[in-house]
């Protein structure tokens, strides 16, 4: 159930209203104080709470029940958008575009730092890489796990840039401590003994669509981190599964709207993973600005066909220099677009 509240309502009367709602019928209220409203979240059972008993009191200024499984992730409940504020001063969810870059794996100090440096000069505003790689094959590279986190480490005291990268099971979290945002990726969306675990931590998650995950079961993903206490989620759509064989995975590009209407976590696309083709990334990137987006994952190596992983679907520095470019142009002009009245 969500009750919005009248904006004359003073801090206190909130108060006292929602310890009586606790008091009399054993729910869980959250709150959230919006610029123009609060609201007021109830968890738990309340079909025995009547509507219309709600709607008389002073403060209120709307009630109404909650159809959808998940509830920390609902925009009803959190009409403002979540922005993720990082100590370099980048965001994510203020409006901005942020860019990802880095290559699909860690491979040496040389590889990493070279392609940081130039990812950043480009205007990438965090580093992704990955230290550790889940493969479908387990013949093919693993990635260079704690080595590779010392060099990401290593590469954003060089660069500045936050690091992201992916995390692979509930025993790795604390080599995880100084890693800016923790990606969990398609394979364990639904891991959910590791998604309970990374809810206890303060730390960003990005949390990236399973290959099958419909919207609400991704949405319900981000439910169990944030069920934790950490609302610091970034939804990452990164392609689905369907019957085309002419790209690696099927971009749902309609996910982008969709889930900005559901929920107020932030939301990226990762293009590379989408297509497994570098050609596709540039529109697919810009398709996604267009969409509306708060930013973008997307894989660059200094040598593509050399790469130990996913090196067809990597841009090198100078092709993402370009699209780079380009979808900044692009996100001036949507910012433009979207004054149009």
């Amino acid at each position: 159930m969500i009750i919005v509240l009248k904006s004359t309502a003073t801090k206190e009367d909130s108060l006292l209203f929602k310890n009586k709602l606790e008091q009399e019928y054993g729910v869980k209220v959250n709150e959230w104080t919006g610029v123009e409203s609060t609201v007021l979240g109830l968890i738990g059972d309340t079909t025995k709470i009547d509507i219309d008993y709600i709607s008389a009191q002073d403060i209120v200024e709307s009630v109404k029940r909650v159809q959808e499984p998940y509830k920390k992730a609902n925009r009803k409940f959190h009409p403002d958008n979540t922005v993720i504020s990082f100590d370099g001063g980048q965001k994510i969810g203020d409006g901005s575009l942020c860019i990802m870059a880095g290559p699909c794996s860690v491979e040496s100090e040389e590889q990493l730092n070279g392609i940081a440096e130039k990812v950043k000069k480009s205007g990438a505003t965090f580093l992704r890489g990955g230290a550790f790689k889940p493969r479908t094959s387990p013949y093919a590279f693993q990635g260079l796990k704690a080595e590779g986190l010392d060099l990401l480490k290593e590469a954003r005291r060089v660069t500045g840039l936050p690091i992201v990268t992916e995390i692979m099971r509930v025993s790795h979290i604390d080599m995880f401590e100084n890693v800016d945002v923790i990606q969990v990726g398609a394979r364990n969306m639904q891991n959910f003994e590791l998604l309970k675990e990374l809810g206890k931590i303060d730390k960003p998650i990005l949390l990236k669509r399973g290959l099958a995950a419909t919207i609400e079961e991704f949405l319900m993903s981000a439910e169990y981190i944030m069920a934790g206490g950490n609302d610091k989620v970034i939804l990452c759509e990164r392609g689905i599964r369907t019957y085309e064989t002419a790209t690696r995975n099927t971009l749902d590009i309609s996910a982008v709207p969709v889930l900005r209407k559901l929920t107020h976590l932030p939301i990226i696309v990762d293009p590379s993973h989408a297509s497994g083709k570098s050609w596709l990334v540039e529109p697919l990137a810009m398709a996604a600005v267009a969409a509306g987006v708060d930013g973008l994952m997307i894989e660059v190596h200094n040598d593509p066909p050399h790469a130990l992983s996913d090196g067809a679907q990597s841009l090198t520095p100078e092709q993402f220099d370009l699209v780079a470019k380009r979808v900044f142009a692009m996100k001036k002009a949507y910012d433009e677009a979207m004054t149009i009245e």
